[in-house]
């Protein structure tokens, strides 16, 4: 069962809407799906719900589940258990990839799995960025990248399979 784990900074807004996107994509596509998708965060405190904002906005954009949300914090167990773990920074991929070298071809940039080429998806808790747009990038992307996503996470889960 291929699997994804979608990361951000402190796991309330951007890696939860983006597993909330993901999931919804795969339900709409494959109504049968076989997919893990789950988030967490590079500096997450653990156990934390989703703020009123994000609760808010992904129910704007018709995303269920943030309700029951829990932050989490990124570890080498739990980036193990996923197949593809997507970030929203270059800094989030390359930290993960520095700290837990024997998975890094397993770490990606949102941007670069959809656009072809690395940038950052903003962090709304930054001044002046606005949430609702970010949010919308999100599923912007993740709307328009949905099979390469899919594919990238099938091909690295059969990789894992093969050794």
């Amino acid at each position: 069962m291929p699997s994804v784990l979608m990361i951000c900074t402190a796991n309330q807004f951007r890696s939860p809407l983006a597993a909330a996107c993901l999931l919804e994509a795969i339900r709409a596509a494959q109504p049968a799906g076989r997919w893990v998708v789950e988030s967490a965060g590079t500096w997450a405190r653990a156990g934390l719900p989703a703020p009123g904002l994000a609760r808010q906005i992904a129910s704007r954009i018709g995303l269920p589940g943030l309700e029951s949300h829990r932050t989490r914090q990124v570890d080498s167990e739990l980036l193990s258990r996923y197949d593809l773990s997507i970030v929203m920074e270059a800094g989030h991929k390359e930290a993960l990839r520095s700290e837990f070298p024997a998975l890094k071809e397993r770490v990606y940039l949102l941007s670069e799995i959809v656009d072809g080429f690395p940038y950052d998806i903003p962090d709304p808790a930054a001044p002046g960025v606005d949430p609702d747009e970010v949010a919308d990038e999100l599923k912007r992307l993740i709307d328009k990248g949905l099979n390469q996503i899919l594919r990238l996470a099938e091909s690295l889960s059969a990789d894992a399979r093969s050794l």
